[in-house]
């Protein structure tokens, strides 16, 4: 990858979405992954092979597959898979991508999955290699990787050990996540310096929240890090549903704006991310939208970025 290169995987339709008490129906959701594309997107997590009993609006993950790659076959589309039944219902809708998600404590596993932190690990393992020995693209969360909403601060020893686990089971790509935005940049940098001897730099993501404000402020540390693929949503929109006060997802549109001027390439455009924002309004019945929105409305935005 180039370094002035920055790619950014849109998580919206999924970690946006997931968390909404407004319905959104099945075309709308296909729709947006279209109107992100179209912006130019090349990443898109686009929906959850979950529990529709847990998740409601991960419900329709099959329809939804089916039309992105209807609207987009180009998009690199990603699903979350969270064991075997999961990939298997993925995979029988076509994705060629999918993510796992293990909580970096025993209480946060709990409380999300009614797992363990050895039974998740073993799972997460257990989908990866079978996701692989399928020919899938792979993708490995670890949550709550700095701070835990039930255990408080999380130690790096911890998540350097998952991190190896999944790469060991076949993972491709590690995501950092701060799940409840609760990072500051001093603790990006101490964090991703932990990881460096485990992880490429070209396997590393970081998956941020905004909850303290933060949100671009970490991203900045990780990129200053070397870290050029980074989470985001569209509108700011997201929160996870099993983290106490996790607020929205850092926006894609800020990181875009934070990479124009900070000269890194996104090749995404600003104004088409304002259609996917003002779509997503619609559909949300409220205001979207990242710190930098009032930038992108006034019509002072551009080319790709």
């Amino acid at each position: 990858m180039h370094p002035d290169a920055l790619i950014i995987t849109d998580v919206s339709p999924r970690d946006g979405l997931q968390n909404q008490a407004v319905h959104v129906p099945t075309e709308a959701k296909i729709e947006l992954v279209r109107l992100l594309a179209a912006a130019g997107l090349t990443s898109v997590e686009v929906t959850s092979f979950v529990s529709p009993a847990a998740v409601p609006q991960m419900a329709d993950a099959a329809e939804v597959m089916a039309g992105v790659q209807r609207v987009a076959p180009q998009l690199r589309a990603s699903v979350l898979v969270p064991n075997l039944k999961g990939l298997a219902r993925a995979m029988s809708a076509g994705a060629h991508e999918v993510a796992v998600v293990l909580s970096a404590t025993e209480t946060m596993n709990q409380r999300n999955i009614n797992m363990g932190l050895a039974t998740a690990t073993a799972v997460c393992e257990e989908t990866l290699r079978a996701a692989r020995k399928a020919g899938l693209a792979t993708r490995a969360y670890i949550a709550v990787a700095i701070e835990c909403p039930f255990e408080g601060l999380v130690g790096s020893t911890e998540v350097v050990a998952l991190c190896e686990r999944m790469l060991a089971a076949g993972a491709q790509e590690i995501v950092i996540a701060d799940t409840i935005g609760a990072a500051a940049p001093a603790q990006v940098t101490r964090l991703l310096r932990d990881l460096a001897g485990t992880l490429p730099l070209g396997q590393t993501a970081m998956h941020l929240h905004d909850t303290r404000g933060f949100g671009v402020a970490n991203a900045w540390a990780a990129i200053e890090a070397g870290i050029r693929r980074l989470d985001a949503s569209a509108g700011a929109i997201g929160g996870c549903p099993f983290a106490p006060g996790a607020a929205g997802n850092v926006a894609t549109e800020d990181l875009v704006l934070l990479a124009r001027q900070s000269g890194l390439h996104t090749h995404i455009d600003p104004d088409g991310l304002r259609a996917v924002v003002e779509f997503a309004e619609v559909q949300l019945k409220r205001p979207l939208g990242g710190r930098s929105m009032g930038w992108h409305r006034s019509g002072k935005s551009a080319a790709r970025s």
